[in-house]
């Protein structure tokens, strides 16, 4: 099948390692001219190996997105650099778990300018420019979006309240920007993951590994004993919710809210 994805400017947020990762090196396989962002210049090296050893050449640019004029700034290196953005990928930010006796107003405010403002940022810039060259005219095909956020958005966890608040937000903003945007052929969905097998879920597999007096290697059994399709996603499959999504194969889905966690949470 063929996504029409060739020569198509991408630009990942959080694409170093992980999900954004494997989205990076997804869009790279079909032909696109791909950019990501991260602010960890090791992490930006080891993806640049990584995906030279495979043959996948991709922009790599340092930046902090918590300050709307870095976002800016990224987008119009970008720009200047690989060409106007034709598919933005969120995948930038992590939310810090809590305890609930211990969130206070700090704790909200830190979670909402790590998950919630990195990504909103360069959505933002990135949705200027793409309604500017609609209206100029000088757009090829209008543009999409897709937001990684998280399943912690859709039920409450009393470690993940913050976190939760800041996904649903994102959720939220996801819908209404897609709304809105739809007049211009712009298209906005998300893509809800539960646990998945990143460095960030082998982290956590340590610390209840660690309070339950178990091996990593238990507390990651235990955990995909609970998800109804027996075992956590891999990052490469939202990767390909992520190009599916991004293409013109899904030319009429915008406002979508995907979930992708082994319908570990039933619901409607």
């Amino acid at each position: 099948m063929d996504l029409g994805l060739g020569n198509k400017v991408v630009l990942v947020t959080g694409g170093s390692k992980g999900i954004g990762l494997a989205c990076a090196r997804a869009f790279a396989k079909e032909g696109a001219k791909v950019a990501i962002v991260s602010r960890d210049p090791a992490n930006l090296a080891r993806a640049r190996e990584q995906l030279a050893s495979e043959g996948l050449h991709i922009h790599l640019t340092r930046a902090d997105l918590h300050e709307p004029h870095s976002a800016a700034d990224v987008v119009e290196e970008v720009t200047t650099a690989v060409g106007a953005i034709d598919i933005l990928i969120n995948s930038a930010g992590a939310a810090r778990r809590y305890d609930p006796e211990s969130l206070d107003a700090a704790a909200f405010k830190a979670t909402m300018e790590a998950k919630y403002f990195p990504y909103i940022y360069p959505q933002q810039e990135v949705l200027r420019r793409m309604v500017e060259r609609i209206k100029a005219g000088t757009a090829t095909e209008p543009g999409a979006i897709v937001n990684i956020i998280g399943m912690g958005g859709k039920y409450a966890s009393d470690i993940h309240i913050a976190g939760g608040a800041a996904n649903a937000a994102l959720m939220l903003a996801t819908v209404g920007l897609a709304h809105y945007h739809a007049r211009y052929g712009i298209r906005i969905n998300a893509i809800n993951p539960g646990a998945t097998l990143t460095e960030r879920l082998q982290e956590a597999m340590e610390l209840e590994a660690g309070r339950e007096g178990v091996s990593a290697e238990e507390a990651l059994a235990r955990g995909e004993a609970r998800v109804p399709l027996g075992r956590y996603a891999k990052p490469e499959e939202i990767a390909d919710v992520a190009l599916f999504l991004a293409s013109r194969r899904a030319s009429y889905v915008t406002g979508a809210l995907v979930p992708m966690d082994g319908c570990t949470t039933p619901m409607i």
